[in-house]
Parts: C-alpha cells; sequence; structure tokens
C-alpha cells in the first residue's frame, strides 16, 4: 500500500542533519539581508526613490525584502555569492556617486568680510540651555531592519520547506547540527527579548519597580492570546490530519505554547535581577545549569529517547527546552536595554582603558558624545564574547558540545546569541554608513531636522511593516502555510511551479503587511 500524502510530508521534513554553519552565516548574514538593505538604502539616498510610495516603488521593496531572501534560500542557495553582488555592487556604485555629487554641491567659502553679529551668533555663545527631556528610548533604523528581514525569512521559511526547491540542509534537524530555520526559531525568541527592553528601560526611566504579583498579571494579558493561538492550532492540527514532526516539541506541544510561556517565566526571573543585576550573566548561568544537568544526568536520554507514555513524555521537548530558549529571551534583553538606551553604556573594558590613559585619545571622546558608536561598541563586545563561549564549548578542542534546537542546550543558545549579536551588528554598520552619507549630501536645514517621520523614511516600508505586526503576520503566515499544504502537492511541484506559488504567497502577506502599515494598524496578540 502506498504512503499516504501525510506520511510522505511528515518523512520529508524529519531525520535531517543540517548544514555547516559557515553557510547559514554566509547566506543570512551576507546574502542577502544587508545587502538589501544597502542597495534599497542607495536608492533612496541617491534617488529619494522610495518618496512618494508608489506602486513601483512597492514593487521594488518587495523584490529587495522579499523575493531576494527568497531566492537566495532555495534557487540561489548553491550560489549565494552572485545574488550578493548582483545586490552589492549597485548599491556601492550609488553611494560613490551619492557621494561624489554631494562634494560638487558644497558651497565655496565667500570672502570674509565685516558683518553684524546676529541673534544666531549670539545664540552660540550664549551659555548652555538646561538639558531638555530625554525620552526613556531611542528609536533606531537598523533595529527596524533587524527585525523586520527576521519576521520575513521566517514567514517564508515555514512554507518553502514544504518544497523540493528548499534546501532539506536548511530545514529543522532531526536532534544534533544546525540549520536556517533552527537559527529562524530561536532569532524570533531572541528578538522578541530585544524589544522587550523598550518598557523595561520606560519604567526605569519613571523609576518605579512593580511587584511580583503585577508582573505576573501583565504577563498573564501577553500569553494567553498566544496560548490561545496554541490551543487552536493543536486541534487544527489534529482535527485536519494535518502533516506532524512529533520530534520537534512533542505530541501536543507547538511555538505559540513556547512564546506564550515566556512572559511568566520572565517576570518571576526579573525578581532574581535584583541580586543579579545582569541579563547576560543570569542567562548564562541559567543554560550552563542547564547544560550540565543534561551532561550528569538522565534527563537528555530522557527528552530523546524516552517512551512517550503520559503527558509530561508526550511533550518533553517543548517543555524542558523552554530553559534555552529562556535564557536566549534575556540575552536579546540585555542587547536590546543597550540598543534602546537614549544613553547607551561604555563597555566596561574600553572605559577602564579610557580613565587609564594619560591622554583622552579621540575615540574616547567620539565615545562620549556619540549613542551610535557606543551601541555599535556594545555590539561588537557581545558577538565577541557570544563566538568566543561558542568555540569553547562547541570546538572540538573544547567541551566538544554539539548543537541542539529539540533540547535548546548552551552550544544552541550561544549560537543563537553570536548571530543575532553580528546580524545587529552589521545591520547597524550598513545604517551608520547611510546614515553618514545621507548627512554629507543633504543642506544645512535638512542635517538638523531629525523628525520621527524623517527617520522612519531612511527605513524601508516593506520592513517596517514587518515589524511592527510581526507576531500577527507570522499567525497568518502559518494559516497561509496550512491553506497552501492543504490545497497542493507541495513536494511533487517542479522549480519554477515552487516558485510561482512562492512568491504569491509572499506576495500576499506583503500586501497584508503593508496595507496594515499605511493605515496606521497595530494588531496586538
Amino acid at each position: 500500500m502506498a504512503p499516504s500524502n501525510k506520511t510522505l510530508k511528515e518523512e520529508f521534513v524529519s531525520g535531517l542533519a543540517g548544514g555547516t554553519i559557515s553557510e547559514i552565516n554566509y547566506v543570512t548574514a551576507v546574502a542577502p539581508e544587508q545587502t538589501a538593505v544597502a542597495l534599497w538604502s542607495a536608492l533612496q539616498l541617491r534617488f529619494s526613490f522610495f518618496i512618494p510610495y508608489t506602486l513601483p516603488a512597492f514593487i521594488l521593496d518587495f523584490l529587495l525584502q522579499c523575493c531576494a531572501i527568497l531566492a537566495a534560500t532555495t534557487i540561489y542557495s548553491s550560489q549565494p555569492l552572485t545574488l550578493v553582488l548582483s545586490l552589492l555592487l549597485p548599491a556601492i556604485i550609488l553611494l560613490l556617486t551619492a557621494s561624489s555629487s554631494s562634494k560638487s554641491k558644497v558651497p565655496s567659502k565667500p570672502p570674509s568680510t565685516p558683518a553684524t553679529p546676529s541673534s544666531s551668533d549670539f545664540h552660540v555663545s550664549s551659555p548652555p540651555k538646561p538639558q531638555s527631556f530625554q525620552p526613556p528610548t531611542a528609536y533606531r533604523p537598523f533595529l527596524t531592519n533587524y527585525r523586520g528581514t527576521m519576521m520575513i525569512v521566517t514567514c517564508l521559511s515555514i512554507l518553502s520547506v514544504d518544497f523540493r526547491i528548499f534546501p532539506r540542509r536548511f530545514a529543522k534537524v532531526e536532534t544534533w547540527g544546525t540549520s536556517l530555520m533552527d537559527m529562524g526559531v530561536g532569532s524570533f525568541v531572541y528578538s522578541a527579548g530585544v524589544v522587550s527592553a523598550g518598557p523595561l528601560l520606560k519604567s526605569r526611566a519613571s523609576q518605579t519597580s512593580s511587584g511580583l504579583a503585577t508582573r505576573l498579571r501583565s504577563a498573564a494579558r501577553h500569553s494567553f492570546p498566544l496560548l490561545v493561538l496554541g490551543l487552536v492550532r493543536l486541534y487544527s492540527v489534529k482535527g485536519l490530519d494535518y502533516a506532524e514532526h512529533v520530534s520537534e516539541y512533542g505530541v501536543h506541544w507547538n511555538f505559540f505554547f513556547t512564546l506564550g510561556l515566556l512572559p511568566p517565566l520572565v517576570a518571576l526571573f526579573q525578581s532574581i535581577l535584583t541580586i543579579v543585576p545582569s541579563q547576560t550573566f543570569l542567562a548564562l548561568a541559567l543554560v550552563s545549569g542547564y547544560q550540565f544537568v543534561l551532561e550528569n544526568t538522565s534527563l537528555k536520554a530522557y527528552i530523546l529517547i524516552s517512551a512517550r507514555i503520559d503527558l509530561l513524555s508526550q511533550n518533553r521537548e517543548g517543555i524542558f527546552s523552554l530553559v534555552g530558549y529562556l535564557a536566549i529571551f534575556l540575552l536579546g534583553q540585555a542587547s536590546g536595554l543597550s540598543i534602546l538606551s537614549p544613553s547607551p553604556p561604555i563597555p566596561g573594558l574600553i572605559s577602564a582603558l579610557s580613565r587609564l590613559s594619560p591622554v583622552k585619545p579621540v575615540w574616547a571622546r567620539r565615545l562620549r558624545v556619540n549613542p551610535s558608536t557606543r551601541v555599535l561598541l556594545n555590539l561588537a563586545v557581545s558577538s565577541a564574547l557570544y563566538i568566543a563561549l561558542f568555540q569553547v564549548t562547541h570546538h572540538y578542542r573544547g567541551l566538544g558540545l554539539a548543537v541542539s534546537r529539540r533540547l535548546a542546550n548552551l552550544p544552541y543558545v550561544l549560537w543563537v546569541a553570536a548571530f543575532n549579536s553580528v546580524q545587529l551588528s552589521a545591520f547597524c554598520i550598513v545604517d551608520t554608513i547611510f546614515h553618514t552619507a545621507k548627512i554629507a549630501s543633504a543642506s544645512p536645514s535638512l542635517q538638523q531636522s531629525k523628525t520621527q517621520n524623517q527617520k522612519e523614511e531612511s527605513v524601508s516600508l516593506v520592513l517596517r511593516a514587518f515589524n511592527r505586526n510581526g507576531l500577527a503576520l507570522f499567525l497568518f503566515a502559518n494559516l497561509g502555510t496550512g491553506v497552501v499544504n492543504l490545497s497542493l502537492d507541495t513536494i511533487a511541484l517542479g522549480t519554477w511551479s515552487s516558485m510561482a506559488v512562492l512568491v504569491a504567497y509572499a506576495a500576499v502577506l506583503t500586501v497584508v503587511a503593508v496595507g496594515l502599515e499605511m493605515r496606521g494598524l497595530v494588531l496586538k496578540l
């Protein structure tokens, strides 16, 4: 008897070993996320192509932000360098021509003549005004780029994985190994931790601290919709006899349950931060303790090979991996506190070197006055720390621990943290390059104009849309994935038929996202 379509689809995503970390880094960290954003920024800098936001602007925005990453993970997965160069070279040319044109616009200095002092002259020489009100959080355009691209990759991959055009090495691994989709799951949680730093900074600015009961009530309001969605997905999968991968989270568990249980866990662990005032240290201590238990007790064997005889054993992957995802969330929150703070801290080692130096170097003075430089430096230090720790735990000359998303173990947590820190650093560098070029080419009046709307104009509308309604769009993407899989035999489709379906799916998702954004609607879940 021939196996059913459900069985074939389950076998299609089971027993996979993943790919290499270098390939994942190459496809995602280099191609085409930063390069697509760079080309978008170059077009905006050189031609203001996306103002006003016309239909051609939307189409090009969609091609850059959605179709580029779709191509990188499908038809260009074996030759991403071609895609990188096709996006990067035009961006470099446009940046250089914009720089040269701005130099030609600089007026020659007029001859010096005596002039009557103006009011502006007196304003410059007058005593400084008292410091104005500083908002508790800062707007960082590169953070929108990062979260927007992460959401797009996630939403596209959850459907692409069901097509043969999507390489099996990018799909989730069975137990040990690394893959693009394994990183996507962790990045989703990490980015949620980054944005969770905003309310925390506002609470610190107002010098108010809520008790545990208040925090738990607030967490319950955030958790309830996610847990409901988890139940809806559970009953939909079971009721429609939909293909499922049991060893991913368990018999009944799904990713919505993981997301729904993180807020109350974070609320509980926030009490510990009064004793251990560092999310980074707390997260690393938590996941290190979890790894110690995995290696020195029977817990690892229980999670991986025990029989599924009761509710706990049936959902053991989802339940115990909560420890690792909580650590990922806290590490993301630590990064967010630095990124979103109007006055980011200077890393301790750099600050100590600056104090010990008898002559204050130029970079030390720049760090004091330039928050963006401090943000980038913090991200660079975090990246170096997580990469070093990952090498110690994963490399054969270190502890030799294998990465496992199924366990959400220590190497997996460090890999996710290192990857996302590098991603944020790259987006910050791209934003800094094009922001500097824009300031250089702008008129003095525009250089001093920094309203919120003008800052948002430096970010793709598609990326803003996916960032602002990320969770709602993720839900919509899950529904769309179900509809496509129930309607089509995705495994049997050829290359161009698969691409046609995936591009149409991406277009529908993007139209919904941009429609919500242009109407100013934010769907809270």
